[in-house]
């Protein structure tokens, strides 16, 4: 039988508690999900700019709904948690933070990501303390829920073109004060950067592969502190790449010799529903 969605969110929370570090693999799309289940994984996350994506668009420029019904299909396809990359919250006041956890978890969702990036290039990151109100308001949603809603609180500095290591520590710190469950800070450059960040935090941190040359392995990421390794929109990334070069080779030389290297249809197939 499928796991109840408290069952689901008590296995993710305990994934955070066990010793060691984890891989939280990024899906785009029910399938996607559903392999990556088969393949053992023991969470999941959709990812924004994937989901964007999937819709023909770049990411941000996605509504909420949008994104919602998409954490839906995502959550609905496998018997594993599944947490979401829910973007600054789709709002900018608290209040509406906060109801966009409560329709997350709607969706089947154990676990969700709020981030301070407020999507204008001219002032890319709220103010300190409107980033953590809104933080606070989004964990009194997450911890009023009937069952145990891992937030996940994003200081985005070294993304938005503020890399200021002391401004990212304290507002990671904040939130965490604030009530967030877990912590991110995407696009540090070296580990050096991740172990100063994770030896200032005393609840679990994030780490986002997928950027090269700032995409380290598990082995080095667990040494330095990291509890868990997101792969952002890598996978989709991935699988795209693919795509584009299957079809230029049949556009460009009229030649299928992708064919031999894909799978075969009932390969695929033993990943999915009947």
């Amino acid at each position: 039988m499928p796991s109840s969605q408290a069952v689901k969110a008590e296995r993710f929370r305990a994934l955070h508690e066990a010793s060691g570090c984890f891989v939280i693999a990024n899906a785009w799309d029910a399938g996607s999900a559903r392999l990556l289940a088969g393949l053992g994984f023991a969470a999941l996350a959709t990812s924004s700019g994937a989901c964007a994506g999937v819709l023909g668009r770049r990411d941000g420029m996605v509504t909420r709904e949008e994104a919602l019904a998409h954490c839906a299909a995502i959550a609905g396809a496998v018997d594993l948690p599944v947490s979401a990359d829910l973007e600054k919250g789709f709002a900018d006041a608290p209040p509406a933070v906060a109801e966009t956890i409560r329709l997350a978890a709607a969706t089947g969702l154990v676990g969700g990501s709020i981030e301070d990036f407020t999507g204008d290039p001219q002032h890319p990151l709220y103010d300190f303390e409107h980033a953590k109100e809104r933080v606070a308001a989004a964990a009194e949603a997450a911890h009023s829920l009937p069952f145990r809603f891992v937030l996940t609180a994003r200081a985005e500095g070294f993304l938005r073109g503020r890399p200021d290591l002391d401004d990212v520590i304290r507002r990671l710190q904040a939130f965490a004060a604030a009530g967030a469950d877990v912590l991110m800070a995407p696009g540090l450059p070296d580990l050096a950067a991740v172990r100063t960040v994770c030896s200032a935090l005393t609840k679990p941190f994030n780490f986002m592969a997928g950027i090269r040359g700032r995409s380290f392995t598990t082995a080095e990421l667990g040494a330095a502190g990291v509890k868990r390794i997101s792969l952002a929109t890598s996978l989709y990334r991935a699988a795209m790449s693919g795509l584009l070069a299957a079809a230029t080779e049949v556009k460009e030389h009229g030649t299928f010799g992708y064919v031999e290297t894909t799978m075969a249809t009932p390969e695929l197939n033993r990943f999915m529903a009947g």
